[in-house]
C-alpha cells in the first residue's frame, strides 16, 4: 500500500508527479540529479519553519524569531540565509517565487543555483552536497533544464510539506529508491545504478542486530540505504526506549551518489561520516597509525563480478587485507576481494552481511585443478568466519534476474556454531510483482527468525558441518544442499552459467600463460 501523510498524496505519487514535471527534458535516470537536491532543500526549509515557529511561540512573532535566529544560529540545525517578504510566509516561498520575466533579471536556473549555494555557504556541512547541481547548465548552447520546466518541478515539490511531523526522516533515501525503481521499470536500468531492494536491507540489518552506540560501516554505501536500515533496526529493537544512536560510516565512489548519502545522513539526523573515493584502492577510514579502521558491523552490496582489479592491485595493498592463503581471487570477479576487505574492516567481535552474485559461493567447486576464487572461499570456511549464507528469490534486483545471496560473517562465532555453516534457501519466499518480485513482511520475519535462531526446516534451512562442505569442494550455495521442491534435481541455471563463464576465462588465461612459456622456450605455439 502506498504511504500517505498529512498532505493527502502518497509519497510515491508525489515524487513521480515531480519527475513527470520535467519528463523529456533529461534522460530518466538523470531526473534525480535535479529532484533530490530540491526535495532536500524543501525538507530544510520546512524544518527551519518548524524551528522558527517554536521560537515564535515564545517570542510572540515569526519576525522576532527570524531576528533571534540571525543573531544566534545555534538555535537551529541549519541556518537559511533568506527571509520571505512576509515573515509569516513559509521559507520555501523564497525558492518558489519565480523571478521576473524582465530580461534584465536573472533566469530561474541561475536564481535557484544561487539560493542553494548561499545555503551551503552558511552551513559548511552542506558544501559539496546541496550545491553540486547547476540548474542553469547548458549542453551545446541548449539549457539542460529550461526555466519553465524548472518552475514546474518546484511547483510539484511544493505540493507536499516535509516538516518534522509530516514525513518519516528517510525522505531522501526513499525518494532515491523510488526513482531508481521507476526508472528501472521504464527500461532505464543501465546507468550503473545498483539498488539494494528494501526488504534485503531489512533482513541484513535485523540479522546483524546492531546495538546502541555501535559503529557500522558500508564500504560501497551508495545513497546510504543499508546504513539507514541498521539505524531503523536498532531503534525498533529498543521498543520505545531512547537508545544511543549508531555511528555510521560509509564510502562511495560516485560524487552524485556520495552527495545523496550525505543528504540521507543529514535529513535522518544520523551520526557518522560519508567519504568519497575508491574504497578498494584507497579506503579512507584509517587509524592514526595508518592502519585500516575496524567496526562492530559491516553491511555492503558491492557491484557484482567487478573485473577491473588486477593481481597487482592486491599485491600492492599495504593494509593486510588480502592474507596469505586467500589473496587474489582471480581477474574475472572481485566478489571475494570485497569480502576480504570487509573481513579486515571488522573488529575482533565484528559481524558482516554482504550481498554477492549467486555464483560467488559455488564457482570453481568441482573443477579439475585449482581455482583462485574457490581457494579464497575455502580460506574463509577453514578460518570459521562464515556463519550463514542466504539464497534469495529470483528477480528481486533491478539490473539482473539472478537471485543473489547474502553472506554473513562472524569473527566471534558462538562455540555451538563453530565448525558449521547455516544455509537458508529462501528462493520460494516471495510474491510476484510487476516488473520485479518482492519479499512480503511476513516473509522477511520468517527469514530473519530462521537465520537468527539457526532453525532447521525442511526445504528451507540446514546446518552443514565443515566436513560436508569440504566433501563438496567448498561449495557453500544453499541450493546445493537444500532442494525446495520434489522435482528439483538440478542446480539453478544462473549458477551453472556463472561457473561456465569462470571456467572459460580461466582457460583463456591458462592458454595465454602456456603460449608465453612456449615462446620463451623457442617453441612455436
Amino acid at each position: 500500500m502506498a504511504r500517505q501523510n498529512g498532505n493527502g498524496k502518497s509519497l510515491e505519487k508525489w515524487i513521480w508527479d515531480a519527475a513527470c514535471s520535467i519528463r523529456g527534458a533529461k534522460e530518466a535516470p538523470k531526473y534525480k540529479d535535479y529532484i533530490l537536491p530540491l526535495i532536500f532543500t524543501k525538507r530544510l526549509c520546512d524544518v527551519f519553519d518548524d524551528e522558527l515557529n517554536r521560537i515564535a511561540a515564545q517570542m510572540g512573532s515569526r519576525e522576532k524569531a527570524f531576528r533571534m535566529v540571525n543573531a544566534d544560529r545555534k538555535l537551529v540545525r541549519f541556518f537559511l540565509p533568506f527571509v520571505p517578504d512576509d515573515p509569516e510566509e513559509p521559507v520555501w516561498s523564497v525558492i518558489r517565487k519565480r523571478s521576473s520575466t524582465d530580461p534584465e533579471q536573472v533566469g530561474e536556473g541561475e536564481r535557484i543555483t544561487s539560493l542553494l549555494r548561499a545555503i551551503a555557504r552558511e552551513n559548511p556541512k552542506l558544501e559539496g552536497i546541496i550545491d553540486r547541481v547547476d540548474f542553469n547548465a547548458t549542453t551545446h548552447g541548449q539549457r539542460d533544464l529550461d526555466d519553465d520546466r524548472l518552475s514546474s518541478l518546484i511547483e510539484a515539490i511544493s505540493a507536499k510539506r516535509l516538516g518534522l511531523a509530516d514525513v518519516e526522516a528517510d525522505i531522501i533515501g526513499k525518494s532515491y529508491e523510488y526513482l531508481i525503481r521507476k526508472f528501472a521499470e521504464g527500461g532505464g536500468q543501465s546507468a550503473g545504478e545498483f539498488y539494494t531492494p528494501s526488504e534485503v536491507g531489512t533482513i541484513m540489518s535485523r540479522v546483524l542486530q546492531p546495538e546502541p552506540g555501535m559503529e557500522i560501516y558500508d564500504p560501497t554505501c551508495g545513497s546510504g540505504g543499508l546504513l539507514v536500515k541498521c539505524e531503523i533496526a536498532m531503534e525498533a529493537a529498543a521498543k520505545g526506549q531512547k537508545p544511543a544512536p549508531l555511528k555510521l560510516y560509509g564510502q562511495e565512489y560516485t560524487p552524485e551518489t556520495w552527495a545523496m548519502a550525505n543528504m540521507n545522513m543529514i535529513i535522518h539526523d544520523m551520526e557518522g561520516k560519508i567519504e568519497i573515493g575508491d574504497t578498494f584502492k584507497n579506503p579512507k577510514f584509517r587509524t592514526q597509525e595508518g592502519r585500516l579502521r575496524t567496526f562492530d558491523r559491516v553491511v555492503a552490496n558491492p557491484m557484482w563480478n567487478q573485473d577491473w582489479f588486477t593481481e597487482a592491485d592486491y599485491d600492492a595493498d599495504e593494509l593486510d587485507r588480502f592474507p596469505a592463503g586467500a589473496g587474489f581471487p582471480g581477474k574475472s570477479s572481485a566478489d571475494w576481494g570485497w569480502v576480504q576487505h570487509i573481513h579486515a574492516s571488522l573488529n575482533e567481535r565484528g559481524r558482516a552481511a554482504i550481498v554477492l552474485d549467486t555464483g560467488a559461493v559455488s564457482r570453481g567447486s568441482g573443477n579439475a585443478g585449482t581455482n583462485k576464487e574457490k581457494n579464497v572461499r575455502q580460506w574463509f570456511v577453514d578460518q570459521d568466519l562464515v556463519e550463514s549464507v542466504l539464497y534469495l528469490p529470483e528477480n528481486l534486483f533491478y539490473n539482473t534476474t539472478a537471485p543473489g545471496i547474502v553472506l554473513f560473517l562472524n569473527k566471534a562465532k558462538p562455540k555451538a556454531r563453530r565448525g558449521k555453516v547455516f544455509l537458508v534457501n529462501a528462493s520460494q519466499i516471495f510474491e510476484k510483482g510487476d516488473p520485479k518480485n518482492f519479499i512480503p513482511e511476513e516473509g522477511i520475519q520468517r527469514i530473519v527468525a530462521t537465520l537468527t535462531g539457526w532453525k532447521e526446516e525442511e526445504k528451507l534451512s540446514r546446518i552443514v558441518d565443515h566436513a560436508e562442505l569440504k566433501k563438496n569442494d567448498y561449495n557453500i550455495s544453499p541450493s546445493r544442499y537444500i532442494h525446495t521442491g520434489d522435482e528439483e534435481t538440478y542446480r539453478p541455471i544462473p549458477e551453472i552459467v556463472a561457473e561456465l563463464d569462470v571456467i572459460e576465462t580461466e582457460a583463456r588465461e591458462t592458454d595465454h600463460t602456456l603460449r608465453a612459456i612456449l615462446n620463451q622456450l623457442g617453441v612455436k605455439a
